[in-house]
């Protein structure tokens, strides 16, 4: 029984870490193996890993073996602008789904355009739902520099929307 449920929590971890890793821009079928690998690792190492810090030893995890493998393949593709909306439900007009693909992209465009830094704590905090703590563990900063950085990744954000806006 426990066995089982600690099976749904890592599954659902993982569908977390895949998620992150296709929103960075990493291929699917990159993903999916970065996934495997994570989780294989996981399951190898689970004694010594703290139950607190399990989503970010994943991610992290799983960047280091996609930079690994593009390192060995001597390749980079961070290809933001396939943005992988989810499947539409049966009941969903045509012209919400087209709006909702276009808003993501117009997002990653302008997530793109920010410092990579930025754009990185944007989605660890909004998209992988990381805690203050867990991104700075993650990114190897302090919690106070991730709370400021991410305060002026938000505004940056918003201000390329506001021209955006303006221009438009």
């Amino acid at each position: 029984m426990e066995e089982t449920l600690n099976n749904e929590i890592l599954n659902s971890e993982l569908n977390i870490v895949f998620r992150y890793l296709v929103k960075k821009g990493v291929p699917y079928l990159d993903a999916q193996d970065a996934v495997q690998e994570t989780a294989f690792k996981y399951l190898k190492y689970a004694d010594s890993i703290r139950s607190s810090k399990v989503r970010s030893w994943l991610i992290r995890v799983a960047l280091n073996y996609y930079y690994d493998q593009c390192r060995k393949n001597k390749k980079y593709i961070l290809n933001l602008e396939e943005e992988m909306v989810g499947t539409p439900q049966v009941e969903e007009l045509p012209e919400l789904i087209i709006l909702a693909k276009e808003r993501s992209a117009e997002i990653t465009r302008k997530l793109t355009k920010l410092k990579p830094l930025y754009s990185e704590l944007l989605l660890l905090k909004y998209e992988s739902d990381l805690s203050y703590d867990e991104i700075s563990q993650l990114l190897g900063i302090s919690a106070s520099s991730v709370k400021s950085n991410l305060f002026r990744a938000r505004k940056s954000l918003l201000k390329s929307f506001e021209e955006a806006h303006y221009e438009g």
